[in-house]
């Protein structure tokens, strides 16, 4: 348990912003990531081209985004040996992949159905040699409390289904699961109504520090090692709506570094939404600049 003074201590050193050791990842062998919604457009446009650049730019390792399910195709129009093949031959491994499986929670949907997809998004996973299913959203209509709930017990069941296959289920945040509703709010029914082996979360640095009026470092020390993954995204100084190239916004990544231990942090996943200046490829390479040189390998 941190005590109070501790807690002043480590809280002034992090409001300074400083005294990290710039090699602080490097010993701890941090691998540069690349969330590839970042090259969403480009993705689509010539994949092979992508890949070969992300690869030139630094990147080890990747997160593959959507999953067209009932499909042979799942990834980009290829099938997974496709894309495995295709990643291998850049030097790339994908250690974990966004699957749409938010879009169960609709009306209509059965319990069967999710399993079924689940099923479906494990079997790509695992051509792909993935580590983490990642669960990327959650559809308006499902934001409320009891909704939260809901998807609370869906998270536990198919935490479970990805378990048995030696997968690792986790639960991707944007700002909304911050919005307090009676008091209560659907980050904190995440973490406390699932269970801790089958359910991790990917937290995204850049809607945690748009919408969370905690300190990670709370959920860190009440949580410890429920996250493995973070999605570092900067935030544009004068518009906290964009995003920008790590490095030249406003946030402050190093308290994250600082508790890497303590929130079980595995992977790193840079990521960039909007605001490609001047073009997407331009801030893949300039993220992976920051990154090499300030964190990781």
């Amino acid at each position: 348990m941190t005590t109070r003074r501790k807690f002043i201590k480590q809280s002034t050193l992090i409001g300074m912003g400083g005294f990290i050791n710039p090699d602080f990842f490097k010993k701890n062998k941090y691998k540069l990531g690349l969330q590839l919604y970042t090259l969403n457009k480009e993705m689509n446009t010539d994949l092979a081209g992508a890949l070969k650049k992300v690869a030139a730019f630094g990147y080890k390792e990747v997160e593959t985004f959507g999953f067209n399910f009932g499909a042979t195709k799942n990834y980009w129009n290829l099938e997974p040996k496709t894309l495995k093949q295709i990643l291998d031959e850049n030097g790339l491994h994908s250690i974990s992949g966004h699957y749409a499986l938010n879009n169960f929670m609709l009306p209509g949907k059965t319990d069967d159905d999710l399993k079924r997809y689940v099923d479906e998004s494990i079997n790509g996973a695992l051509t792909l040699k993935q580590e983490y299913i990642v669960w990327p959203w959650l559809n308006p209509e499902s934001r409320t409390i009891e909704k939260f709930k809901i998807l609370a017990e869906k998270l536990n069941t198919i935490g479970e289904q990805i378990k048995k296959a030696n997968l690792q289920l986790a639960y991707h945040n944007h700002g909304f699961e911050f919005d307090e509703q009676d008091g209560k709010k659907g980050f904190d029914i995440i973490l406390n109504e699932t269970d801790s082996g089958l359910v991790k979360i990917e937290m995204d640095i850049y809607w945690f520090s748009h919408s969370s009026k905690l300190p990670a470092h709370y959920y860190f020390e009440k949580y410890p090692g429920r996250f493995p993954l973070l999605h570092f995204k900067d935030m544009d100084k004068t518009d906290r709506e964009l995003h920008t190239v790590l490095g030249e916004g406003s946030i402050n990544f190093k308290p994250y570094v600082a508790d890497y231990k303590l929130a079980g942090v595995k992977h790193i996943m840079v990521e960039q939404g909007n605001n490609y200046l001047p073009d997407a490829f331009d801030c893949v390479k300039r993220s992976a600049v920051y990154m090499k040189k300030n964190l990781v390998l």
